[in-house]
Order: structure tokens, then sequence, then C-alpha cells
């Protein structure tokens, strides 16, 4: 569904009729076209935040900036299991009532970064879009929970400190924090509700291998799904949501599951008469630690609230909604389609889907490749695909020479060894703290004897071979999982996570 947004020099207020029910009353509509929301995030990114592993310290040292800044009414609503403060931020003194809640999963940080960028532009001034900050301050009362779980956050963990899914206690409140929010639901009694999270990045847009960016709910109230008014007002900002999202990241857009969850906080919220919007940050290749997405969650939800202090939301046709598709799960980070692998003895041609696995450290991580599928995946999609027809599985070997020094290795002098059919180089003097180091260097370093290459192609198995022609010419490397194209230049690699073994 194509929908009629308004598409203004800077910002105007302008009234139109409802382009979809004949005799509805006219409405007033507030729209930014893209060139402005992108200059708008721009100039009020939170610098501060630009990595997924930011932690609770970094997130506490903002909130003070912004309660001495005085346009937020800051308040400490509670702690952690753990010791940590949880808060809540308060701006608009109008009738319409809006929660917003980030990141009670730990490891799921993207809306919180875009919060911190709403705070900025909320404190800016005189820029031209002052109008939207008093429409805003006069119509709405929002309160914002920007993380829920630092416990979590600070092990990057999707769960709390006691190891409980905090989305699954809305029903019981058996954790502090669940408690918390349900004690603030209560005490706010909004009339919308924003759960804001991150899903894993390997959904896709059904019979596409478009990755999901931004995945949308409006959450069941009951086991049959029915649709009252409260659950069809969150179906029609989600609407105005996709027809943002398609000017940025067209067919990149799905729906969440929808089935009902008694335990979830999205489904009792929409039960307790707040209108309620999920929004899931997914995967954007090339954008690993989603600072696009953060952007896209910037605009809607922002654009959302506009829409909301106006009313405009009810312009749209809810029947949208279900225009969008539901996640497909078919994703995966390299499809290798057609590669000869099998024995000497035995032979065997077929499609191999690889994963990459992420393993926290502190503020980085280093990834894990590994061996997801094996078969005939013509229905799978990878990132970065590979139609291997007429080519074969090589394995990779060690480097004959051993290094004296991790500083010895320079990315050209690993990326010269890959290509000559080296996954591996052993480093012998290895200075204190280096063992278990990260690096990007596009080969394995090992401290040990020996390093395992990819013997044969095994589910579940290591990620490190070759793919040749059938005179053993070498044309990309999987290593850990990444797919490297050695016709490429160095400057064409993409930035590996690896770590010494």
């Amino acid at each position: 569904m194509k929908i009629a947004l308004l598409s203004l020099g800077l910002l105007a207020a302008t009234t139109c009729s409802n382009p979809f029910n004949s005799g509805s009353k006219a409405i007033t509509g507030m729209q930014l076209d893209t060139a402005k929301w992108n200059a708008m995030h721009e100039q009020y990114k939170e610098q501060a935040l630009f990595h997924r592993r930011f932690k609770h310290k970094d997130v506490d040292s903002l909130i003070q900036v912004h309660q001495g800044n005085k346009l937020f009414q800051v308040s400490q609503i509670g702690k952690s299991v753990e010791g940590r403060a949880i808060y809540e931020l308060e701006y608009g003194k109008g009738d319409k009532k809006v929660m917003l809640w980030s990141q009670m999963h730990g490891d799921e940080p993207t809306a919180t970064m875009a919060l911190f960028d709403i705070f900025n532009f909320l404190e800016g001034k005189g820029d031209g879009y002052d109008s939207i900050r008093n429409l805003l301050h006069d119509k709405l009362n929002l309160h914002f929970i920007p993380m829920l779980n630092p416990d979590g956050a600070e092990r990057y963990m999707r769960r709390n400190a006691q190891s409980i899914d905090l989305n699954r206690d809305a029903r019981a409140g058996q954790t502090v924090e669940g408690a918390l929010l349900r004690s603030r639901a209560k005490a706010v009694n909004p009339r919308y509700g924003f759960n804001l999270h991150d899903q894993n990045i390997y959904y896709n847009v059904p019979g596409t291998k478009n990755p999901v960016s931004i995945s949308l709910l409006a959450p069941a109230f009951n086991t049959e799904r029915d649709i009252n008014d409260i659950r069809e007002g969150a179906m029609q900002i989600i609407v105005g949501m996709n027809g943002i999202l398609q000017k940025y990241i067209p067919d990149a857009v799905a729906k969440y599951d929808d089935t009902y969850t008694p335990r979830g906080f999205g489904d009792n919220f929409q039960s307790w008469d707040a209108s309620t919007v999920l929004i899931e940050s997914g995967g954007l290749k090339g954008d690993p630690e989603k600072q696009k997405i953060r952007k896209l969650n910037f605009i809607i939800i922002l654009n959302a609230l506009i829409q909301i202090a106006e009313g405009s939301y009810e312009q749209y046709d809810a029947k949208g909604y279900e225009e969008i598709p539901f996640n497909a799960s078919q994703l995966h980070d390299v499809m290798i389609r057609g590669l000869e692998f099998g024995s000497d003895s035995i032979s065997l041609k077929s499609d191999i889907a690889i994963r990459r696995g992420e393993t926290t450290v502190d503020r980085d991580y280093f990834i894990r490749g590994r061996v997801e599928d094996i078969g005939d995946l013509q229905e799978s999609y990878g990132y970065d695909e590979v139609q291997a027809d007429g080519m074969k599985f090589i394995i990779g070997k060690i480097a004959p020479q051993p290094v004296d020094s991790l500083k010895n290795i320079t990315k050209e002098m690993a990326y010269d060894l890959l290509k000559k059919g080296y996954m591996g180089v052993q480093v012998k003097g290895l200075a204190a703290g280096q063992a278990n180091s990260l690096h990007n260097l596009p080969i394995h370093v090992f401290a040990g004897n020996s390093f395992a290459t990819t013997p044969v192609i095994d589910l579940g198995g290591t990620a490190n071979f070759y793919i040749g022609d059938k005179a053993g010419n070498l044309k990309y490397a999987i290593l850990n999982g990444y797919l490297i194209d050695l016709s490429k230049p160095l400057s064409e690699i993409p930035e590996l996570k690896n770590r010494v073994q």
C-alpha cells in the first residue's frame, strides 16, 4: 500500500483529508523528507555510543548529562538484581501518555542508541524543528526507560543476572526488573507503548535474499488475535512506519510472529489498553554495529511520536498492516551453491550454508564460523553467495615458517599468505597478554604447535577452507566463516573479527 505522505521544505503544518476513508475528519500531518531526516540524525546522533557493547556506566553518565539540562525529569525508578540503577526520563506535559522501554534483553542495544539520539534532538533548539518539539511537549507525556536490563547489558547477554528472560516475566513479575516495568505501566497508565528489541540477523523477507532490517508487530492481546480499537491503533502506527522505511530499505521490512504470548510484555501492554508497537532491529549488510539501523529507529520512533501527537496516524488503513509479510528464517552469512566436496571414493556436489557466532570480550568480540547446513538449499540465502558449479573444496595449509612476533604480521603479509593457500600462521614469541587477543588479520594466528583447518565439510564443523577450480587454482577462501574473494584487493576484504588461538 502506498501512503500519501507530505514532503515539506523545512517543516509545516497542513491539513489533508484521510485518503482511505471517505467522510472522515480532516487530519493535520507533519512530514520531513528523507534528506532532512538524515541531516537531523547526523546532527543529534549521540557520539558516545558507537558500538553495540556499551555498558551501564556509559548510559548512566549520559543520563546525568540530560538530567543536568533539566528538560527531562529524570528518576531512578529502581535497581537491577546486581544493584545497577534503572532510570526513567519523562518529557512533555500533554495528555497522551506514551511509554518506551529498551534493552530488556541486554544484548539488544540498537534502539537504546536511538533513544539517546532522540533525547539530544528534544534538547535542541533554533534549528528549524522547534515546532516539532513544541508539539511533542504540549501534546505528549513521554516516559522513556532506555536500559531495563543493565546486568544483561554488562555481559552482553539476553537474560538478566538471574538467567530469566524479562520479556517472559510480564505475567508473574518474579524479577525485580520485570516487576519494575509492570509497576511503572500501572502508575503511568500509558495510551501508547513502544517495546524496543533486536532480532537475529538471519531473518529474511519471504521469497527473497533480503535481510529483514526492521521487523514490526502489533502484539496480540488474546489467543484468538482479535483486533480491537487499541490493537488497530498500533497497526495504523506501523503502517505509517512502513511507509517511511520503504523509502530507506525497500523490501526489507517484515512482521514479527504474532502468536499470543501471555508472559510477554508487548502482549500484556496491548491488553492493558496501550496501543503497543514492537520494533525489532534486524540485519543489514555492511552494518555490523547497526548504526544505519539505529538511524532508522530514530526516524520511525520520532515520526510515530509526531503522528501520535497530531492524531495523524489515524489516516492509515490498518489493512496495510496485513500486507506486510511475516519474517522468514532462511538467511545465512555465506551460501555456497553446488560445490564438489565428496571423498575420493564417494563424490558429492551440494550446497553449504555457513553462519558466524559472536563471543563477547568486554566491549569487543570475536567470531567463530561454522557449517550450519548441507544439502539442497535452494530456498536458503546468504548475505554473501558463491555459485560454485565447476569448483571444488580445497584444504587450507599452515604457513611453513613461524613468525617471532604478532606485530610482525601485517595485513599485507597475511593476505599474501592466504592467497597462496595458507590459512594459519604460528607465532612463537607471543608477549604476555597476547594469547587469546583479538585481531583483524585475514589469516588465523595460533600460538601452539598446530592449528586445525577444515579437513572435511562437516555439519557444525569449522569453516576454514578454500574453493578452487578443477586445476586447483584458488578462487575463494572461507576463513572463519567469512567469504574472501581472492581476486579482490586487500582494501575490499571485509573487516574480520578473529582471535589468537
